[in-house]
Order: C-alpha cells, then sequence, then structure tokens
C-alpha cells in the first residue's frame, strides 16, 4: 500500500542521551526497556502490552500502557523514508532518515538490542535555528513519539537539507508585524467592531516581549488594556500559548443597533465556536467579574482540554462505540446529545456490567455518568479525580465538551514543569560543594550581603546571586583550578540566576527548551570542568 505522507517522530537516546554517540557512530536508533526480548514478531499492541507486563510485572497499568504505544510507535509504526530527530546533549540536533525495519540485536550490550537503522543527514544543527514552537513539541519527555503539529515533516525535512526552518504553515504573519503595545492599539483602533482583531496568546505576548504568563508580565498588560478599554476574549490568562484570542473595544459605546462590542462578537460567525462562545459568557457576567484575568493553573491550560475528543452521540449502537474504542485503544468515549453536551461516559467496565445484567444490553444502558470540569476550573482542584479515574472531560461556556484530560496528559505536563527545578537545583549543588571544596569559610562569608556573614556557615548559606560576586574575586576564581574563561562563565552565572529568579514566578506555561538553554549550558560546562562533583 503506497503511503500517504512522511512522518516526522523524535527518537531519544535515553534519559541523558547515554546510547547517543552509538547511534550516531552507528547509524541506529536505539531504545532502551532492557527486560524485554525480540519483538518483531509481537504485531498487535496488545501483544506488546503483554510483553511489557510480564517484563515489569511491578508496573501499573498506566505505565504498561505508555511504554506499550512508545515500543509500538518504534517497532510498527515509524517507517522507512520517515525522518527522525535525535536531541543531542550539546545542545544541537541530529535528523536522519529511517531505512530500515525493527531488529532486535541479540548480541548487543543491554540497552543497545532494539534498533531501527537510519541514515544520518546533518548532526550538528544549533537549536537556535529552529522556532520555538517545533522546539516546543521536541520537549515530551517520551522516548518515542511523533512530530504531528505545524507543519513539522516538511520543516524537519528543510532543516535536514541545511535550510532554515520555514516556520508554522499557518503562522500569522499580520501577527509578527504587531511588535509593540502601540502598534496593536492602533490596529484594533483601524478595524471594523465586526472584523475584531484574532490572533494567538503566544502572538499576543510577543506583543509585549514575553514568552510566558507570569504575575509581572500579566499585570503589565491587564494595565495596558483597561488603559484603553481593551478587552481579549476568552481572557488571554487561559487557553494554551496556541489558543486564539479576540482583541477588541470592550468599553466603546453601544453601535446604532444597541449592542456592545462584545455582544456583537458572541454572534459572529466568521469566529471559532470557542470564542463566540467565550463572548458570549463574558458578556452575561456581572460587572465585577467582567474583567477578572486571574493568572492561575486552569484546566485549559492543558492542550488536551482545547482538542475536541472523539466520541459517540445518543442514539448511536452499542457496537458503535466498541469499534472506535478497539481501533482508537480507549479505554471510554464521551456519549454526547445533538448539542454537544455530555450525557455520559461508556466504557468497557461499564459495558461489562450492562452485559452481566442484560447479554443484550445497548448504548444507553451501558452508559454511566461522566466527570466533567469547566475549562475555567482550576486544574488542581481535578487531579485527584483524573487520578482516581483516569480521566476527566472538558466542557466550554455553553456547556459543550471541548476536550478530554487523562493521566497521561498530566504525567506529560507536569514532567515538563519539574525538569527545568530538577536542572537548576543540580546547578546549585554543584556550585555549593565545589565551593565549599576549594574556598576557605572566610571567603565564604566575605561574599555574603552585609551585616550576614554570621549567619553563613558553609556555602549553602550563600543566595544563587552571591555565587557571581564570590567568584569574581581573583583569588577564589584561582582556587577552583579551572581552565575556562573567567568572563563567560560568570556572564553564564548571571543568565542562570535570572532564569531561576523568573522560574520562582508562577507562570501557567511551560518552559521550552529554548528557554533552558542557558541553564543548560551551564550545567554541562560544570559537569566538564569539575565531574568529581
Amino acid at each position: 500500500m503506497e503511503r500517504s505522507s512522511m512522518r516526522a517522530w523524535v527518537v531519544r537516546a535515553g534519559e541523558n542521551g547515554e546510547r547517543e554517540q552509538a547511534a550516531l557512530d552507528d547509524g541506529v536508533l536505539l531504545v532502551g526497556w532492557l527486560g524485554l526480548g525480540d519483538l518483531a514478531r509481537t504485531t498487535t499492541r496488545d501483544g506488546i502490552r503483554a510483553s511489557v507486563a510480564a517484563a515489569y510485572p511491578d508496573e501499573g497499568p498506566y505505565t504498561v500502557g505508555n511504554w506499550t504505544g512508545q515500543l509500538y510507535r518504534f517497532v510498527h509504526e515509524i517507517q522507512p523514508g520517515d525522518l527522525v530527530v535525535l536531541p543531542l546533549k550539546s545542545l544541537r540536533v541530529a535528523v536522519g532518515r529511517v531505512d530500515g525495519d525493527y531488529e532486535y540485536r541479540t548480541a548487543a550490550a543491554h540497552g543497545m538490542r532494539h534498533v531501527r537503522r537510519v541514515e544520518w543527514l546533518v548532526t550538528d544543527i544549533d537549536r537556535q535555528e529552529i522556532q520555538s514552537d517545533l522546539l516546543d513539541s521536541m520537549g515530551s519527555l517520551l522516548t518515542v513519539f511523533e512530530l504531528g503539529r505545524f507543519g513539522a515533516a516538511e520543516r524537519v525535512a528543510a532543516l535536514s537539507e541545511g535550510k532554515p526552518d520555514p516556520g508554522r504553515p499557518d503562522a500569522d504573519e499580520f501577527a509578527a508585524t504587531l511588535t509593540e503595545p502601540a502598534k496593536l492599539y492602533e490596529e484594533v483602533r483601524r478595524r471594523s467592531p465586526d472584523e475584531p482583531l484574532t490572533l494567538s496568546i503566544r502572538d499576543f505576548l510577543a506583543v509585549w516581549g514575553v514568552q510566558r504568563r507570569h504575575p509581572a508580565a500579566t499585570e503589565q498588560i491587564k494595565s495596558g488594556l483597561e488603559a484603553r478599554g481593551l478587552v481579549t476574549i476568552p481572557p488571554f490568562t487561559e487557553g494554551t500559548l496556541d489558543s486564539q484570542v479576540a482583541v477588541l473595544a470592550g468599553g466603546a459605546e453601544p453601535d446604532e443597533s444597541g449592542t456592545s462590542a462584545v455582544t456583537r462578537l458572541s454572534g459572529s460567525s466568521d469566529l471559532s465556536a470557542a470564542v463566540q462562545s467565550a463572548a458570549h459568557a463574558v458578556g452575561q457576567l456581572p460587572d465585577e467579574e467582567a474583567d477578572v484575568q486571574t493568572v492561575a493553573y486552569r484546566v485549559s491550560n492543558l492542550e488536551s482540554a482545547n482538542r475536541m475528543p472523539e466520541s459517540v452521540q445518543v442514539g448511536d449502537s452499542l457496537g458503535t462505540a466498541m469499534t472506535i474504542m478497539v481501533l482508537r485503544g480507549y479505554g471510554q468515549l464521551p456519549v454526547l446529545d445533538a448539542d454537544g453536551r455530555l450525557r455520559g461516559v461508556v466504557s468497557w467496565e461499564s459495558i461489562g456490567r450492562a452485559r452481566m445484567a442484560d447479554p443484550g444490553a445497548d448504548l444507553q444502558t451501558a452508559t454511566v455518568r461522566g466527570q466533567e470540569a469547566d475549562r475555567s476550573d482550576d486544574l488542581l482542584d481535578w487531579i485527584g479525580t483524573i487520578q482516581q479515574s483516569g480521566y476527566v472531560l472538558v466542557r466550554d461556556h455553553d456547556h459543550k465538551v471541548c476536550g478530554l484530560i487523562t493521566a497521561s496528559d498530566l504525567t506529560v505536563q507536569f514532567g515538563t514543569r519539574v525538569r527545568p527545578f530538577v536542572l537548576v537545583e543540580e546547578i546549585e549543588q554543584r556550585l555549593r560543594r565545589v565551593v565549599d571544596r576549594c574556598i576557605p569559610l572566610d571567603r565564604i562569608k566575605a561574599a555574603a550581603p552585609r551585616g550576614r556573614a554570621a549567619q553563613v556557615n558553609s556555602a549553602a548559606n550563600l543566595t544563587f546571586g552571591a555565587y557571581g560576586h564570590l567568584l569574581k574575586t581573583p583569588q577564589n576564581w584561582a582556587a577552583l583550578g579551572w581552565a575556562i574563561d573567567q568572563q563567560h562563565f560568570l556572564a553564564a552565572l548571571e543568565d542562570c540566576r535570572r532564569f531561576r529568579n523568573d522560574l520562582m514566578h508562577f507562570s501557567p506555561d511551560p518552559v521550552t527548551d529554548d528557554q533552558l538553554l542557558p541553564a543548560q549550558g551551564l550545567l554541562e560546562l560544570l559537569r566538564s570542568v569539575d565531574p568529581q562533583v
């Protein structure tokens, strides 16, 4: 069968890149899973699941299912001719073309047995040559995953040919011209109220020169909007960075028909249903709530909460639901009415219970109550429910289903958020240990802020910023014995200090790989100059 199109994948070389050199030298993709044998004859997902469960009997259903999906992709879904990206420890990226089926190398060392042959096309792409949205997509903690968004396959192909990343095919070229708030205000004023300015939250934040919605930036933007009578719908604090908002003159007087800009927007047929629904909801709020744009970790901040899940409708057959669940590997499906509102959930458990009571049970009998969160709910309030049930459905302002959050979504989201904290913590630990080992305590005390020296008993009592002051002193720097440039190191340390300070301010938006680069580079340098720490 002829394949419809090339696909692009990421296959990591171990959690810390431990298989990286072998992959590049041997021209292969490598995955670990040391307890598993040859999977070449395991042709189904269920077969791989059984092998994983047998090899790792102490793991729960979620982990077994997650690993099964990655291995199935590696063994069966990745095809010869597909492109593959390998992120490197050097903070560069390699791109290759798959040219062989899955192999199991019996004689190879553990961790080097599950392979796919690959022709490496380029092995030294600078991450700065890759635009932030594609870098974000590469940031998953999974070992094997597809790059399926934003025209990724075509963009990876361009990178493999030495060309620059062409960017998203749907990139808003006009939004790129809104380089400062004044231009945004002028554009909103210039437009007809019936043709509001719409752009992604990512592009909206870029107008103010920020990438994440931390409190200081949000307060600055809110003040600027309020001073000019503007409003974003939905609030720019809700949704993912790729969600769309409309910017309009919320405080403008009514038009000749006696309606506000917000009311007209809710009835517009030219905008997405999500924006129309949000406009309608904003129009119904009391005025003391209408401009509330609190930064919080909302349900809508998860990408899956804004992606319509597959479903069945009231009146469909149970066979239809079961067929979809088997084809897609789902554990449950929402059951919706004709207006898109939730009427319940059908799952393998509910089907089993219904058919125990009546072998001829239909969809209605097998439908049970489903867990449903509002897009604007605090996500933290739903974590317990998601852990217990495995999912929660998401409804929009009109109470229509608009997304589905699973335990897997939470694992990826919070794993991504923990990563920068772990990185900064290792940097601090390494600095503390090398300073304590090489520099006398009296000189460490001298780096503390005035009046705080008496409280310093070791480097652990120093603030992060104090390390810069400490290591500026030639005597202290010489004590380290490092054969590296002091000025470049101190500049990197200052970049990391600013990154750390920004990290400590809450933001619902994840830190991208691009934003992690300064801290990652400093950590790699510390590991190189002082590997014993």
